[in-house]
């Protein structure tokens, strides 16, 4: 059981007719409380309303919980309007650190953001992307001819990672996923398992001919031509899940889908 105080609850949706009148209710149940006064967050969506509110309470301890009016809801807890508070108390946290990417664009401007999910690089043209990947600065991967290439958390892993058709990876492990998005040449390179402590590099070939975009979870910056990709474990998010449905429990059920 946590430690978090669910007398200061606030709600967030995604402001689809069916999470306002979720949040009309609950609030009327619960009581509410402004967002700067919140001691736990409950969030009325999907995952992506998931990720928008996590990255806003980056680094201030301030919990979500998540209630699915989504499509896949996979950092989503069932809706119930009943038993809220039980259910707050006696849920479990899952910490997730996200991942640091640093870019470089055509003009030598470099941008910073923090992923939760994956930082991906993906083709801005017709043209094939080229991509020389390096681990630790060291060369692995000279000239990789793709659509892009993905880095993900192990709480990324069941996104686009998995979408791409990368390993999942168990919420604790000290791991990332590096995966290929439709891979030309090598055709039979499937990605890489590295380790959460790897610098990786990407450094693209031809940028002029073949421009390359790159994204941090939903913050996109154009025509990149180097990106740096780390864990930085200085940064921290926690979720809450119901008992028996923590995202451990999610990652391995995921492992077993057919």
């Amino acid at each position: 059981m946590n430690a978090y105080s669910t007398d200061k609850i606030h709600f967030v949706t995604s402001g689809t007719p069916e999470a306002e009148a979720a949040r009309e209710t609950l609030t009327a149940r619960y009581g509410a409380c402004a967002r700067e006064d919140a001691e736990m967050i409950v969030a009325l969506g999907g995952d992506g309303l998931m990720l928008e509110t996590l990255h806003s309470v980056m680094d201030t301890e301030v919990p979500v919980f998540g209630m699915n009016f989504g499509s896949v809801g996979f950092l989503m807890n069932e809706f119930a309007p009943e038993g809220l508070t039980g259910r707050l108390k006696a849920a479990e946290k899952a910490t997730i650190h996200p991942l640091a990417m640093k870019a470089t664009d055509k003009a030598g401007d470099t941008h910073h953001a923090l992923a939760l999910n994956e930082v991906s690089l993906f083709r801005a043209s017709f043209q094939a992307a080229k991509i020389e990947i390096l681990i630790d600065g060291k060369t692995r991967m000279h000239e990789l001819v793709c659509d892009g290439v993905l880095v993900s958390t192990p709480a990324g892993s069941t996104a686009y990672n998995l979408s791409a058709h990368g390993p999942i990876l168990p919420i604790d492990a000290p791991l990332l996923a590096l995966t290929p998005i439709s891979p030309f040449r090598p055709r039979r390179w499937r990605g890489a398992i590295v380790s959460n402590s790897a610098q990786l590099g990407f450094h693209v070939i031809e940028p002029g001919k073949r421009p390359i975009h790159a994204a941090a979870d939903n913050v996109e910056f154009k025509h990149v031509v180097e990106v740096e990709v780390r864990e930085d474990r200085s940064h921290s998010v926690n979720l809450l899940f119901d008992p028996g449905h923590s995202l451990d429990e999610r990652v391995l059920n995921e492992q077993f889908r057919y």
